[in-house]
């Protein structure tokens, strides 16, 4: 019996050992930090590679989304400049409980999205926040990505299995910011039309810290309505 016993303690004690481990695990990735006073959610990021190491991406292709879970999880990984691990949704919840309505994500030549403006930020923990655009340059013309606006869509629902519910379909492909609405699955998109994409060709640029830098994607909501 005393064996026994002994031996139910050790058990007991390795399952808690374990326990606090997975704890440890959970408390050391980075969290979504929210500060509903200035209006802001704190993304942690890191800056994604622009080649991916898979036979499958043979080429660098052209930036169209800010960021996504990274590969192979991200469905726009080999196209973003920054990756992340928070829950899109849990994003879009932020944004809800600091009072935003989502508007309406677009995803064909014909449909124009819709959704209150946010302003996008990069930030380097040691250093200042700084618009997203500033770190796209324009191939073809070796111009800078000019200002544009940043609009809090939500993401289309998606339903993956058809015996289960609906799930939020920016949760399931990854992407949290896309610049032109390639994909509906996100919870925000630029102002820029379709149209636009196959005429501009975005890339990184200089400004940009190296790849695997940790950095903040910063989103600020504009001002509560009196």
């Amino acid at each position: 019996m005393k064996r026994s016993l002994g031996l139910l303690l050790m058990l007991s004690a390795a399952a808690c050992a374990l326990g606090a481990d997975d704890d440890k695990k959970k408390d050391d990735k980075p969290a979504l930090s929210i500060d509903k006073e200035k209006r802001t959610v704190i993304v942690p990021a890191k800056v994604a590679p622009r080649k991916i190491d898979d036979p499958n991406y043979k080429e660098i292709y052209p930036i169209e989304v800010i960021a996504t879970f990274p590969f192979p999880r991200g469905a726009k990984a080999h196209e973003t400049v920054v990756t992340v691990d928070v829950k899109p949704s849990d994003v879009h919840k932020a944004m809800t409980d600091m009072g935003l309505k989502p508007g309406k994500p677009a995803k064909a030549l014909k449909e124009k999205q819709t959704g209150p403006e946010v302003r996008i930020f990069l930030e380097h923990p040691r250093g200042k926040r700084v618009p997203i655009e500033q770190f796209l340059t324009d191939k073809k013309t070796n111009k800078p990505l000019p200002k544009i606006k940043w609009l809090f869509t939500g993401s289309e629902m998606i339903k993956p299995d058809p015996n289960k519910p609906e799930v939020y379909g920016a949760d399931q492909k990854g992407t949290l910011i896309a610049i032109f609405p390639v994909t509906a699955e996100t919870v925000f998109q630029s102002d820029r039309p379709l149209e636009e994409e196959k005429y501009v060709k975005l890339e990184t640029n200089d400004k940009l810290p190296k790849v695997g830098t940790a950095v903040n994607v910063v989103i600020v909501a504009p001002e509560a309505k009196k």
